[in-house]
């Protein structure tokens, strides 16, 4: 079947009567073994403009019948996958038509149906396939401090006589509580393995605690990443946008996949569309490594003076008590 047969199809069809003219050049163009370009246009350039014309039916029948073509026009496909996944699911489940790119662009304009549709394609890119899982698990966005923070950041009670003298050195409690977390991601004592990303590279360390859906967890691996305390990560994670995790991942060179797909993970309500996909690779792209290297410096400085903070406040409070020592020794001998 030749390019004709679609004018053809177009003069032979009484005006007015889209739904027979939609079908049937579709039909026509799937019969060919291997359509030309021009031919792939022509269908686009006829069938595009009766789109809105079209009933619910014939978009189905058309997406069904192009999921299974193999020069399917990229155009119309990509139109029809727009449409409530009802319609486009034989299409996001099986049409070449559509790139990585366009899938991504689909979950991140329709969501978790489109994105369970996807789900379903053989050989699916990994990346994508990930981004389709923390959209199933949002947990991660600023919400309320993690209650396995709060649990674990609790302090032994302090006796009353003492209450006074010992005032909680700054970010100690979030300091035991990353210590704790990161025991409880090593492996136990009898050998199980209760850390599956133990010895892994730091992606996965970061891809694989961000899915997890414990904001604690990723936190802890950021801060080992960064080489920061837990204070510093937390504070990277619960902004209210993503800038400053923007810069710790541009700082630990990461490739624009990874760091959105970690990114979309931590601030899932931060990609409603795809044009929120594509400022976030812009921003990524234009943003130089030594500027972020710059950020991370700062708040390895920040994290070193809480340190120096805490210890100076620790060493005064043993100096006092050694001083309250020293004079109740003195008033007991004087008795």
């Amino acid at each position: 079947m030749s390019s004709s047969d679609f004018r053809q199809i177009a003069i032979r069809t009484e005006a007015g009567k889209a739904e027979r003219l939609f079908r049937a050049a579709v039909s026509a163009f799937c019969s060919l073994t291997r359509p030309s370009r021009r031919e792939i246009a022509q269908l686009e350039d006829l069938t595009l403009p009766l789109f809105d014309e079209v009933s619910v039916e014939s978009r189905r029948y058309v997406a069904a019948a192009l999921s299974e073509c193999e020069y399917a026009p990229a155009a119309l496909v990509r139109r029809l996958a727009e449409e409530p996944v009802e319609i486009a699911a034989p299409l996001l489940t099986r049409s070449n038509a559509l790139s990585d790119i366009d899938l991504i662009a689909l979950i991140g304009r329709h969501g978790l149906p489109h994105a369970r549709a996807i789900a379903r394609r053989k050989a699916l890119n990994a990346t994508i396939a990930q981004l389709i899982r923390a959209l199933e698990r949002p947990t991660l966005v600023k919400t309320r401090p993690p209650e396995t923070v709060t649990k674990l950041a609790s302090v032994k009670p302090v006796p009353a006589d003492t209450a006074e003298d010992k005032q909680p050195v700054p970010g100690k409690a979030e300091e035991d509580a990353r210590r704790r977390l990161r025991s409880m991601m090593r492996p136990t004592g009898d050998g199980v393995a209760v850390n599956l990303f133990l010895g892994q590279p730091t992606y996965v360390k970061l891809r694989e605690t961000a899915l997890t859906g414990n904001a604690a967890f990723f936190q802890t691996a950021l801060a080992d990443a960064l080489d920061v305390d837990f204070t510093t990560a937390r504070s990277v994670t619960e902004q209210s946008s993503y800038a400053a995790l923007l810069a710790a991942l541009k700082a630990l060179d990461l490739s624009e996949d990874r760091a959105f797909l970690i990114a979309v993970a931590v601030y899932p309500a931060e990609f409603p569309h795809p044009q929120a996909i594509r400022l976030f690779l812009d921003r990524y792209r234009l943003l130089h490594r030594e500027a972020a290297l710059d950020k991370v410096r700062a708040w390895k400085a920040e994290t070193l003076s809480r340190a120096i903070r805490g210890n100076a406040a620790e060493t005064a409070d043993a100096e006092r008590q050694a001083s309250n020592s020293d004079g109740l020794a003195t008033n007991l001998k004087a008795s």
